[in-house]
Parts: structure tokens; C-alpha cells; sequence
């Protein structure tokens, strides 16, 4: 990974965004109430959002949803590309919400939450579990970062949940009629899964196992895809998978699970 002239480690992204392409992390996050615990607890809770883009639109949003948990808490945008720090600035409001250049470094802040989507996919396998490390080595105490993937308007995402100990869960989150069976998250994972979507390994079983509870779920079709995913993680706990959330987060369009039952082989 390149380090530029301040140290802002990484390469920039396609830069690539849409006003509301994060909402379902922004509202899982400040519906998951350990994730609160840790945010409200902090002295001074600093959120990162690292990799926004070409517009901050994204990171303005984070900041007006996550505020319902601290008000005030702040939020600083970090970008390598120069050019897309000053094409923030217009939407700065310090000390409140704040744009810098920086990378996996974190431009030397200690956040209690760190953002990072869309960012990973351009690295190897390799490169991400260092950058894992890199940004986890950087959080404040307690901190949390939460890596992933979503499709260019956000209806389909796919994100990992890790602190100190390393990866905590695996979040699907979609909105349901626009997959046609659950597995077509699978080109929406993270990229310390997303080629290790093959028989033999976990990720592959879940999906497989998830697909199945689909088709089983046909009949509650007739009300609604969102009422068919539901009836589908009902069936896949049901079948012993670990499943960490309940009803009323199956409704949106979720299923989070342990690391554990997931992690590579």
C-alpha cells in the first residue's frame, strides 16, 4: 500500500457515491445497541468515515443518523485524493463534522468508530487483512470498525463488524425484492470472503443453507419479499445457525451471525 506526502497510506478509490447508499449500516449501527454502549461510553467520541468518495454526501448523512446516539459526537471524513478534501470543505461544519486527506493511518486520530466502505475490494486478499490490522492498531480505546461492500445505490451490503480481538460478525443486509435468492449478496462481500464464496468453506455453506430457507420460505411470497426473507432467517436459526439478531431486524432486510461461523477455513 502507497504512502503518499503526509503518510496517508493506501490508494484512493473509484470514488463512486449516492446520497443514501449507506443507510442500512447507519441504521444497523445505531440500532445495535453494544455498538451504542461503546460510542456513548467514549470521553470524546470521534467517528471516522474513511474513503467517502468524489461527493460527501455519504458522510454528511452518517453524521446527522449517528448523532441520535451522542450529540456530540463528531465525524471526520478522510480522503487521500486531495482534490475530493477540498470539494468537501463546502459541507464542513467544525468541529462538528470535518474533511482531511488521510488513509488507514487515520491521520493519526483514535476514533471510537471507524466507517470504511467501498474501499477494500481494489486490494488483494493479503493487502485487506493488513489493512484490517493497520486500521485496528489505530482505534481508540473500546473502538470498533465496521468493513464492507454495498452495490452502487445500497441495496445490497455486506459488512464485517471488528475491535481489538479481531472480527466480532458478518451483516447481509438488503432490501428483499431486489434479490432473487439470497446469495446474490455473494458478489456483495467483503473481501476477506468474497473469493472464499466456494464448497468447503463456511461463507459458501451459509449461503447455501440460506438459499435453501428461500425456497422453502415460497409460500409466504404472496405477502411480500420482505415477509419471505423473514421467514427465511426464521428458518435458519431454526436449523441451528447462530443468528445474533431478531424479528424486528430480519424485517429490514438483515441477518447478522458470529465471525466464527463464517471465517475463512
Amino acid at each position: 500500500m502507497a504512502a503518499g506526502r503526509a503518510r496517508a497510506l493506501g490508494v484512493p478509490t473509484r470514488g463512486t457515491t449516492n446520497p443514501n447508499r449507506l443507510r442500512r449500516v447507519d441504521r444497523w449501527v445505531v440500532g445495535t445497541p453494544w455498538l451504542v454502549a461503546r460510542v456513548r461510553a467514549a470521553a470524546a467520541p470521534l467517528v471516522v468515515d474513511l474513503g467517502y468518495g468524489s461527493s460527501p454526501v455519504t458522510t454528511v448523512e452518517m453524521a446527522d443518523r449517528l448523532r441520535v446516539v451522542r450529540p456530540d459526537l463528531r465525524v471526520l471524513g478522510l480522503e487521500i485524493d486531495p482534490e475530493r478534501v477540498a470539494a468537501a470543505e463546502p459541507a464542513a461544519d467544525p468541529p462538528r463534522l470535518e474533511f482531511r486527506r488521510g488513509g488507514f493511518e487515520l491521520a493519526g486520530r483514535r476514533p471510537v468508530l471507524v466507517r470504511a466502505f467501498n474501499v477494500l475490494r481494489q486490494y488483494t486478499e493479503e493487502q485487506a487483512a493488513e489493512a484490517w490490522r493497520t486500521l485496528l492498531d489505530r482505534l481508540g480505546p473500546g473502538g470498533v470498525l465496521v468493513e464492507g461492500t454495498c452495490d452502487e445505490i445500497g441495496r445490497r451490503c455486506c459488512w464485517v463488524t471488528l475491535d481489538a480481538e479481531g472480527p466480532r460478525t458478518l451483516t447481509l443486509a438488503c432490501r428483499p425484492s431486489a434479490v432473487d435468492t439470497p446469495s446474490d449478496l455473494a458478489e456483495r462481500l467483503p473481501k476477506a470472503l468474497i473469493h472464499r464464496n466456494v464448497p468447503g468453506e463456511r461463507v459458501h455453506a451459509l449461503l447455501t443453507e440460506l438459499d435453501a430457507c428461500w425456497a422453502t420460505a415460497a409460500p409466504f411470497a404472496p405477502f411480500g419479499p420482505r415477509a419471505r426473507w423473514t421467514e427465511a432467517v426464521r428458518l435458519l436459526a431454526e436449523r441451528g445457525w447462530p443468528v445474533l439478531d431478531g424479528r424486528r431486524r430480519w424485517r429490514l432486510g438483515e441477518l447478522t451471525l458470529p465471525w466464527s461461523v463464517v471465517a475463512p477455513c
